[in-house]
């Protein structure tokens, strides 16, 4: 049957069956290694991932939580508010305002190219602004905010809220601008600031902030780094594009320090109502310890204008003005002194040995030297004067001849003594020194010394250059005897400068009975009824000024137009005119300021320079500034 036979078949065959049974079941040997092979990878790929994970967890776990936590905010800093600046009263004479302003963070945009020409299309970029974005994006960092805009309106600021999911990385932020309560009263003294420039920033990376400004001029220049102060940071809150979200954390900047100068702003306003627009140079001291109490140079300009950017337009008419605008003339405009040199000749003569104060000289209207005739300004002469005659009546001829008899040496060491012909180290940049010329300057120039520049500088004319500064210092040594030093700051915060106690100055090495021939001679000159300077008198009872006229010639008058007698200076064009120069202290004996007047071109010292003088010092001991802790007409709460 086929069924037994087929099981006798298979049972016939028992070899071929077991073989075929060994070639199906695996061997036993290779499915061990298979299986520890696949299991030393498992283990090998989870210690892997577990040391990972553990280095992830503990070794690396602060860090992780820092990145975590940088992508959910951003921190930056903050520049902080420039210290103030105020006058010796406490009236604010520079400090800040509010400026809204857009900010690039650049490490919070993909495209920061793309992000700033999508805010030009919302908020007008001029040329100006492109160059500033593109120089700092040059050198600062990109943790360090760009500056997009200053001085947003609210209607800008609107625009960029609206606009903000186009702008990752651009916020509106919050920061300060220079103020100038005083505008063009005070410019030269305080100056102004304005953006920093690559140098700035090269130097000192603090100044990339947005919002720093450097000092540029004045006070704001030379007190720069004490301005400045320490910056501040702010954390924010943003989100996945970079849009903040809200402040987390503000460390406020410190604020720079407060410096307290000398000036006495109603004294300051006061000169400037009187000069009017004259082209003109007034400086105020107390000539005790050299606090200058009002220095006036006009006409002058906004500073103001150079924090948001001077137009070219404006800067075109600053710098075509005849008048100068720009310069403080105190400190930086040169005029020869003319007859206000002529005390210094005196105490050179009397020093020397070679005159005495009792020593007369003949003035017949004229002096001649080799050829030449010199001229006084009276055409009949003053015959036969002392020195003490000869200060009060002004005589050309007197100090022609002790200039000639002395020699230009002794006369350049006692002007430089009073602080002429030096550069005086007052608080401001840009100053410049007089001349006081001598032989061997002239030599140096490539030219000879004559006779008749010796002439010429007895009276102030020539080569002789002073500055204002320099001639309130001068009379200011001269009343007081002591070697002051003009300055203007008054304190830095609560630390008083070192030159403000009074008298603190070291006596001059000058006879008292020198200095007293001086001042006696300027006395006269204000007081006496000759004397050349009759509208400088004081109307305040039993207070005396004493003072010294000048008239310095800026143009060569011929000697042929001096003798026909028709010649008139107010008659030549303005810029022709000899400038007008006074000098002076007060009260006569126990001196207290002293006050030094320069009008370009106002023809005669005692026509024009003097009355302002008076009107000047007639304020000043009214107001007396140097005895107020308040200023005057300032209504003070009594304490409680």
């Amino acid at each position: 049957m086929k069924f037994r036979r087929d099981k006798s078949s298979r049972s016939r065959n028992p070899s071929r069956l077991r073989a075929k049974r060994e070639e199906v079941k695996p061997s036993r040997g290779v499915f061990t290694r298979r299986a520890l092979l696949v299991l030393a990878t498992q283990a090998g790929v989870l210690g892997v991932l577990g040391k990972k994970l553990y280095d992830l967890q503990v070794h690396e776990g602060d860090h992780l939580r820092d990145l975590a936590a940088r992508n959910r905010t951003s921190k930056r800093l903050l520049a902080p508010a420039r210290g103030q600046i105020v006058d010796r009263f406490g009236l604010q004479l520079a400090g800040n305002k509010v400026n809204w302003r857009a900010l690039l963070m650049p490490e919070e945009t993909t495209d920061i190219h793309a992000t700033i020409a999508r805010f030009g299309q919302i908020i007008a970029l001029d040329e100006r602004d492109q160059a500033r974005i593109e120089r700092d994006l040059r050198h600062i960092r990109k943790y360090v905010p760009v500056a997009l805009k200053d001085f947003l309106s609210w209607d800008d600021m609107a625009r960029i809220e609206l606009n903000a999911p186009s702008l990752p990385g651009v916020l509106i932020d919050v920061g300060t601008t220079r103020l100038y309560p005083y505008g063009p009263q005070l410019a030269h003294i305080v100056g102004y600031v304005a953006p920093p420039n690559e140098r700035d920033v090269a130097s000192t990376p603090m100044m990339a902030l947005p919002g720093m400004r450097a000092g540029r001029a004045g006070i704001e220049q030379t007190q720069d780094l004490l301005l400045r102060g320490e910056p501040g940071s702010v954390e924010m809150e943003v989100n996945s594009k970079g849009r903040v979200m809200g402040e987390m954390d503000r460390v406020d900047g410190q604020q720079g320090d407060e410096v307290v100068l000398t000036i006495d702003a109603g004294l300051q306003q006061m000169v400037l109502n009187r000069i009017g627009d004259q082209a003109a140079s007034v400086v105020v001291m107390d000539c005790r310890n050299g606090e200058v109490l009002a220095m006036v140079s006009t006409p002058s300009f906004d500073p103001s204008l150079f924090d948001s950017g001077v137009s070219h337009a404006q800067w075109i008419e600053w710098t075509n003005n005849v008048r100068t605008p720009l310069i403080n003339k105190t400190v930086a405009g040169v005029y020869p002194p003319g007859s206000t040199f002529k005390p210094a000749v005196a105490l050179a003569a009397l020093q020397s040995g070679l005159v005495s104060s009792q020593d007369r000289f003949t003035c017949p209207g004229y002096y001649d030297m080799g050829g030449v005739r010199f001229h006084c300004w009276s055409r009949w002469g003053h015959g036969s004067i002392t020195m003490q005659q000869a200060l009060m009546y002004s005589c050309d001829v007197y100090f022609y001849l002790a200039a000639r008899k002395i020699g230009m040496e002794p006369i350049k060491a006692m002007a430089n003594g009073f602080g002429l012909g030096t550069k005086l180290d007052i608080e401001l940049p840009h100053t410049r020194a007089g001349v006081i010329p001598t032989p061997e300057w002239r030599q140096k120039h490539g030219f000879h010394w004559n006779g008749g520049d010796t002439v010429n500088a007895g009276i102030g004319q020539g080569f002789v250059q002073v500055t204002p500064l320099e001639l309130a210092t001068y009379v200011s040594r001269i009343a007081s005897g002591r070697n002051v030093a003009p300055h203007l700051v008054r304190k830095i915060n609560e630390h008083d400068s070192e030159h403000t106690p009074l008298d603190a100055a070291p006596a001059l090495d000058i006879p008292d009975a020198h200095l007293a021939v001086i001042r006696q001679g300027m006395f006269d000159v204000v007081n006496a009824p000759r004397g050349t300077a009759p509208k400088a008198k004081l109307s305040i009872p039993d207070v005396a000024m004493a003072g010294k006229t000048g008239s310095a010639q800026v143009r060569r008058v011929s000697r042929a137009l001096r003798e026909s007698g028709h010649f008139n200076s107010m008659n030549l064009p303005w810029e022709e005119r000899p400038h007008a120069l006074f000098i002076c202290f007060a009260p006569y004996d126990a001196p207290r300021y002293a006050i030094a007047v320069v009008i370009e071109h106002g023809n005669g010292g005692a026509d024009a320079a003097a009355p302002l003088a008076r009107d000047i010092m007639t304020d000043t001991l009214l107001r007396d500034p140097v005895n107020h802790d308040h200023a005057p007409g300032q209504a003070v709460a009594d304490a409680e």
